[in-house]
């Protein structure tokens, strides 16, 4: 395993980690905790140090099982849970110092552990983060124990560069994927990155950049990828990044030529993410233990070179860049 730095927390995590939005279930299926239990097992074994969850995976199962799993374990596991979705309607008038602390304290209760390693705000409206309140509680919070950090969870990146003047943030968790390049140009470039850790999320594009989905691919009703293109449930960029369908294929069958040979689409894509040295870790998901070791892969997978790295961003320039470049 692989190790890097995650920002002024000094800890070392490993870069590539586990996201459990569909451990277990999620995304159309029902939840099944044996199934969970050792896909996190399987990441623990694996080296995996770092496993990011959120109160609202599964009703709170998902958060039930990292933290049976974690107890289990003699390993150090860095957990990362997420609070503030629960809000219904999820506006920036329903969040509140109380509030949020009643989800965290919901957390170490659901989890089973007496502190939470890193808590984030779980893609908060724009205007909570101009609300000092909001991030004092978290400083509060972290004084009385109950967390050990706090970061935050973005849409857009000026949200995460808003985040970034409270001191208590830590860490900052956003998409970036080969079909979302704007956080490599506006956010790594910041001059103080290096002490926020960097989580990049939705590394596969909802899994167009496994390179395995077609125009005849078919979803479960309930997974959001049947019922969030356009943002109907949530914010439409975390259903394949936002991108027209058509087109990610159109531009997958790209990839697959500039990076064609025997290995998978999916491992370069993570690959490829970690080639930017700002990233502390890459957080796939699993819903099959074998998805886990597949996913470790990447890491084995040498320097992607320069010649491909530019050619990956004529792929987005292409395809992307116009549509969406300006929404996230």
């Amino acid at each position: 395993m692989k190790f890097r730095k995650f920002g002024k927390t000094g800890w070392n995590i490993s870069e590539v980690a586990l996201g459990t939005w569909q451990v277990g279930g999620g995304w159309g299926g029902s939840f099944d905790e044996n199934t969970a239990h050792k896909i996190i097992h399987s990441a623990i074994d694996n080296g995996i140090n770092f496993i990011d969850t959120a109160d609202v995976y599964d009703g709170g199962l998902s958060e039930k099982a990292v933290g049976k799993v974690v107890r289990e374990r003699k390993e150090k596991i860095y957990v990362a849970t997420k609070c503030g979705r629960q809000i219904q309607p999820h506006i920036n008038e329903g969040y509140s110092p109380e509030v949020l602390r009643r989800y965290v304290e919901s957390s170490l209760k659901n989890m089973g552990l007496e502190t939470i390693d890193l808590i984030q705000l779980h893609c908060p409206p724009t205007p909570v983060y101009q609300r000092n309140e909001i991030f004092e509680e978290f400083e509060k919070l972290k004084a009385e124990g109950k967390i050990q950090a706090m970061g935050v969870s973005v849409e857009l990146v000026d949200e995460a560069i808003a985040a970034m003047k409270y001191d208590i943030v830590s860490s900052i968790q956003i998409i970036f994927n080969m079909f979302r390049h704007k956080p490599a140009e506006q956010l790594f470039t910041h001059p103080n990155i290096e002490n926020y850790g960097i989580i990049a999320r939705v590394p596969l594009a909802s899994g167009l950049l496994t390179g395995k989905l077609s125009t005849s691919s078919v979803f479960d009703p309930q997974d959001h990828r049947t019922f969030n293109r356009n943002g109907e449930a949530f914010d439409k960029g975390e259903t394949f990044s936002g991108i027209d369908y058509q087109k990610g294929l159109q531009a997958v069958e790209e990839l697959k030529e500039i990076f064609k040979g025997n290995e998978p689409l999916s491992a370069w894509a993570i690959r490829w993410i970690l080639m930017f040295p700002q990233v502390s870790t890459v957080i796939p998901g699993a819903s099959k233990v074998e998805q886990v070791s597949a996913n470790l892969h990447a890491m084995e997978l040498p320097t992607i070179g320069a010649e491909q790295m530019e050619a990956v961003r004529t792929v987005y320039e292409k395809y992307f860049k116009a549509d969406i470049h300006h929404l996230w």
